[in-house]
């Protein structure tokens, strides 16, 4: 079930640390990161449909948390921190609320969770 679904910017791995569009789509389950669709030039055919290894899913079973870094401009930045230790950036308009909405779709799910582990 699709909860929010747009745009969302990712900063990138490596050296430059870019910002990255990504089409997000968040679940009930998690945050999928899909590559926004790239027009090829005129005289190229058409590409086939995005593979499925580009979307990338971040499952709220392996989120620990969502930090609200800072509010800068018209910005708000924040960082998705995975169990692994593994820290991803974002940031959007303010006014898209995305952090608030991963927040509260993790916090349900691990609510979740915890009930379905009381009841075994």
């Amino acid at each position: 079930k699709v909860v929010k679904e747009g745009v969302l910017e990712k900063r990138s791995d490596g050296l430059l640390q870019l910002w990255k569009k990504k089409r997000c789509i968040l679940t009930e389950e998690g945050l999928l990161l899909i590559p926004p669709k790239q027009q090829p030039p005129p005289q190229q055919p058409p590409l086939p449909a995005e593979p499925a290894a580009k979307i990338k899913e971040l499952h709220f079973s392996n989120m620990k948390t969502v930090d609200c870094v800072e509010r800068k401009g018209k910005y708000v930045y924040f960082t998705v921190v995975m169990a692994e230790g593994k820290e991803i950036d974002f940031r959007c308009a303010q006014e898209q609320g995305w952090n608030a909405a991963i927040t509260l779709q993790m916090v349900q799910y691990k609510n979740r969770q915890a009930i379905l582990a009381v009841r075994s």
